[in-house]
């Protein structure tokens, strides 16, 4: 499969370019662009910067996604999952981060704190009519399929 070129610019000078951890990987780990230490207390929310920022090809997003082991580990995770960044969005990559345990999480400088996923979507457009068409489970609701 032949690779897509994105570009990226580094913003401040302790941006880690993200990578890959594997050949394989989908996603691209972000890094805290951060001077100093920053502390997410219990239930809380902070907007940590990357330090980097993209130029998607029109056709394409950017997913930031969490990372499994700080989920895991620590039970810290993307608030907003995935969180997309659109193709003509030029500025700063930011992660927002939120803190689900019951202990204070310390997000350290140049910590990998998300991944980024760059996927194709489909150009659509949408048509305003008077009824759609029906299905078996036509208006039944979130969870009510049957089988």
């Amino acid at each position: 499969m032949p690779a897509i070129d994105v570009k990226l610019q580094r913003l401040r000078p302790q941006a880690i370019l993200p990578r890959r951890m594997s050949e394989h990987a989908a996603g691209w780990d972000l890094a805290a662009a951060l001077e100093a230490p920053l502390d997410i207390p219990p239930g809380q929310v902070k907007l940590i910067p990357s330090g980097i920022a993209i130029s998607l090809p029109p056709g394409y997003e950017a997913q930031v996604r969490p990372r499994s082991g700080l989920a895991l580990k620590h039970r810290v995770g993307v608030l907003n999952s995935p969180g997309t960044i659109d193709a003509d969005y030029r500025g700063e990559v930011g992660v927002i981060l939120y803190n689900f345990g019951d202990e204070p999480f310390t997000v350290e400088p140049s910590m990998r704190i998300a991944q980024m996923v760059v996927s194709r979507h489909e150009n659509i457009r949408l048509i305003e009519v008077d009824s759609l068409d029906e299905t078996a489970r036509s208006d039944g609701g979130f969870g009510h399929t049957q089988h």
